[in-house]
């Protein structure tokens, strides 16, 4: 019976896996330190837990993976492919150059060549003009051999997809199948410039999301496993590795959002806020029903601004491996930096050791370390009251290896919650995350709005279908409604979004 689950975080300190059954009870779990090649940490973060099961581990039918990689490779510009970018917007879009506002080295490390094209469509989809399709054939001459990938944003194209579908048939014939392309009404929101962004981020990422499911499969393999793997998705939410293989933009913002939803399981709290307090930096965010609250403004990553549905988190440079009097960080090298393990830096571990919040190590710090928690613990305070939102009666979950940084009272909150096992809640998300689509069009405020609804209804659905969700499980958890202005008929913005469980195997 092949009922058991292996959830695995990777964070910039720390590694964790977890064993779930199909209870959902925590079998075995383990934090192993993060690799400099991350790969070599996921090996020995699984290997730890399979070991636990001992002949049990045939029972492990599922794997999901949580993991910074495509953050990382934005951040630190490296493994990413190369894109040519193509707005389909002319003559009513061409002020703004696409990647106007990228920084000057992201450009650089991604972008081969970028135009503007006619097409696009109006907000009630009637078409401004119609594709160019003769123009695009000869840009796409000039970037055949330079380009790993081609990105496609058409103006409203959430609403009216049609340009952005004939321009992907259109590359598949000039550059063949082995040119990716990435569309921006399966990416991101409404908003153009975002949107663009987004999608553009999305193709730099399809190397490194094949180099991560590389990776993912050659561990996997040298353990003799044979599961189903899964991707953590920024929403809380899986979806299979084919599915984070085409959109791996989804993948940014999963460690904070594994961390929520695992707190919101651990706790047993569906409202509330939540810490994680790891080795390099604090997250806060907000437990809504369960799931992660999400933000209203767009995110910036890496220094581009995109607007794609992300979890609301208040970052905090402040975790165990903190060095003190800096916000900079040893991360996993606090085994060995730390002054409790006979080390030579002073770090936040140590002054929680001097102030005898916790225990550990083999070096008993100097005494005055102790005072810098003083700082901290302002920080923290003021955090939680910026992510409280004015409400004073909620609890304060605190997870992460680093918990135990936060004091045991916190001004404006209820209470603060330590739940069993919260030092691996990122990895517990992991692996009770429900499989998610979503989609966010245009429809009609009075005639056809139902139907309008219902249709979209379904195409979240088909989509978390396509992520791995069980067809016959998958139910419509979110739906929002947003009245448009301005336009000659009125309109609504529509966010729908359709969870389920995983399929069976």
């Amino acid at each position: 019976m092949r009922d058991l689950r292996i959830g695995v975080d990777v964070g910039g300190t720390n590694t964790d896996a977890v064993v779930l059954d199909r209870a959902n009870r925590i079998i075995a779990s383990t934090k192993q330190p993060t690799s400099a090649d991350v790969t070599t940490g996921m090996r020995a973060a699984i290997k730890q837990v399979l070991d636990s099961l001992g002949a049990d581990r045939d029972r492990v039918g599922w794997v999901m993976l949580g993991t910074t990689h495509a953050t990382n490779a934005i951040l630190e510009r490296h493994r990413l492919g190369r894109v040519a970018a193509v707005r389909l917007a002319a003559p009513s879009s061409t002020a703004v150059p696409p990647l106007e506002s990228w920084p000057a080295d992201l450009r650089e490390a991604t972008v081969v060549r970028t135009a503007v094209l006619g097409g696009g469509n109006y907000v009630d989809g009637r078409k401004i003009a119609p594709l160019d399709e003769e123009g695009l054939r000869r840009f796409l001459a000039t970037v055949a051999g330079h380009a790993d990938a081609v990105a496609f944003t058409s103006v409203f194209s959430p609403a009216a997809p049609d340009q952005e579908l004939r321009a992907a048939e259109i590359t598949a014939e000039e550059l063949g199948p082995q040119v990716a392309v990435s569309l921006s009404h399966e990416i991101g929101a409404l908003g153009l410039l975002e949107r663009e962004n987004a999608t553009v981020l999305n193709a730099a990422l399809y190397q490194v999301a094949a180099h991560v499911h590389d990776a993912l499969r050659d561990v996997l393999d040298s353990y003799g496993l044979d599961v189903n793997r899964y991707f953590a998705q920024n929403d809380g939410t899986l979806m299979t590795v084919d599915y984070a293989a085409r959109y791996p933009v989804l993948t940014i913002g999963s460690g904070p959002a594994n961390s929520i939803r695992g707190a919101a399981y651990l706790s047993d709290l569906g409202d509330a806020i939540v810490a994680d307090v790891g080795g390099t930096s604090t997250d806060l965010g907000v437990l809504v029903n369960g799931f992660p609250r999400v933000s209203s403004a767009g995110v910036e990553i890496g220094g581009v601004r995109t607007n794609f549905r992300m979890p609301d988190i208040l970052a905090l440079a402040l975790g165990g491996g903190t060095i003190l009097g800096s916000s900079a960080s040893v991360g996993y090298r606090i085994t060995t930096e730390a002054l409790v393990f006979g080390g030579g830096t002073p770090t936040l571990t140590d002054a929680a050791v001097a102030a005898g919040r916790t225990s550990m190590g083999s070096v008993r710090p100097p005494a005055e370390l102790a005072a810098a928690l003083k700082l901290t613990d302002e920080q923290i305070a003021d955090a939680v009251d910026r992510m409280s939102l004015g409400k004073s009666d909620l609890p304060l979950v605190v997870v992460g290896g680093g918990a135990f940084l936060v004091p045991d009272e916190v001004p404006g909150v209820s209470e603060v919650v330590r739940p069993a096992h919260g030092n691996v809640a990122n990895a517990v998300g992991a692996a009770i995350a429900l499989v998610s689509g979503s989609i966010e069009t245009i429809v009609p405020a009075g005639p056809g709005r139902r139907e309008a609804i219902d249709e979209a209804s379904e195409t979240a659905r088909n989509r978390a279908v396509q992520a791995g969700a069980a067809p016959s499980a998958v139910e419509i958890v979110e739906i929002t409604e947003i009245p448009l202005s301005y336009l000659p008929e009125p309109a609504l913005r529509v966010q729908i979004k359709a969870a389920g469980p995983l399929g069976e195997l």
